[in-house]
């Protein structure tokens, strides 16, 4: 039987650091949509000269004509709720450390009174 190169190839490649995301600026999606919309180039072509995928173009476009040039394309950063439920998370974990303490100091006296 032949061994798997594919396999370690794939190990291989596990390995990597992950790519940092691509940051566009507004005025560049304005711009692209705007030459998705003007060009007579295919969207696919303008795609791959931009940098961009595809269906990127389509959705910078979706949002544009939804919220107009004042969209926000999807603005970054958590969602309200989402901070929400981290804040919740955090002060479960600060209740948590509380009690240990107190349990902590509990003990330290148990063993403090036991030395007497």
């Amino acid at each position: 039987m032949k061994s798997k190169p594919r396999i370690a190839a794939i190990a291989a490649d596990s390995t990597k650091e992950p790519q940092p995301r691509a940051v566009f600026t507004k005025e560049f999606k304005l711009a692209a949509v705007a030459r998705m919309k003007d060009d007579n180039q295919s969207v696919s072509a303008l795609a791959v000269e931009l940098g961009v995928r595809r269906t990127q173009l389509y959705k910078w476009a979706a949002a544009l004509d939804q919220g107009g040039p004042e969209s926000s394309f999807g603005a970054r950063g958590r969602k309200p709720g989402q901070k929400e439920s981290e804040t919740a998370k955090l002060q479960r974990k600060i209740k948590a450390l509380e009690q240990e303490v107190e349990i902590l100091k509990k003990f330290d006296a148990y063993l403090k009174r036991g030395k007497r």
